[in-house]
């Protein structure tokens, strides 16, 4: 199993340390304090899976409930939309308990094998079909910064330098 990288970047200090010795010790017990957060993280993560699987069953029995009434109300509500509806007229029924409603939903595209359409709609000339993303290189910039220097909304920002802390462990296999 991976070890999880666990980085701490400090802005503001509130305690600091008098010695090398004292640094080496908080070193440690972050460490330590790391550990016992993943312990108690695998505990909660424990206590969450038996509650799921004590009331899964329930669950999906409560949501099969559910889909049959559901399923029920809208074969009735077919059944009868002319009168529910008014004759068409609106798209809400009211049932005193609740409302159904009915809603046509927007057109939409959906695409499988991108490049392929992409393609054959250049090919057939319907080009305007495809749409063409420009953006800044930002790579091109980092390799020749002197090149884009002085342009307006551009910054580029070198020299951040991050503190890391990184308490050694030792991974055994389980």
């Amino acid at each position: 199993m991976a070890k999880p990288v666990t980085r701490l970047k400090t802005k503001a200090q509130i305690y600091v340390p008098q010695s090398k010795d004292d640094a080496a010790a908080n070193i440690r017990k972050i460490g330590d304090i790391q550990r016992e957060s993943i312990r108690t993280t695998a505990e909660m993560n424990d206590e969450i899976a038996v509650i799921t699987h004590k009331y899964q069953p329930l669950l999906d029995a409560l949501g099969e409930q559910i889909k049959t009434l559901q399923e029920g109300v809208q074969g009735y509500c077919e059944a009868h939309r002319d009168e529910l509806t008014d004759g068409g007229r609106v798209k809400t029924a009211n049932l005193i308990t609740g409302e159904v409603q009915w809603r046509q939903r927007p057109p939409s595209v959906s695409v499988r094998g991108a490049d392929s359409v992409i393609e054959m709609l250049k090919r057939l000339g319907l080009a305007r079909f495809v749409r063409t993303k420009e953006e800044v290189n930002k790579e091109a910039i980092l390799n020749d910064p002197d090149e884009v220097r002085g342009v307006a909304g551009l910054n580029i920002v070198t020299g951040v330098e991050d503190f890391v802390i990184t308490p050694f462990e030792q991974e055994t296999i389980a």
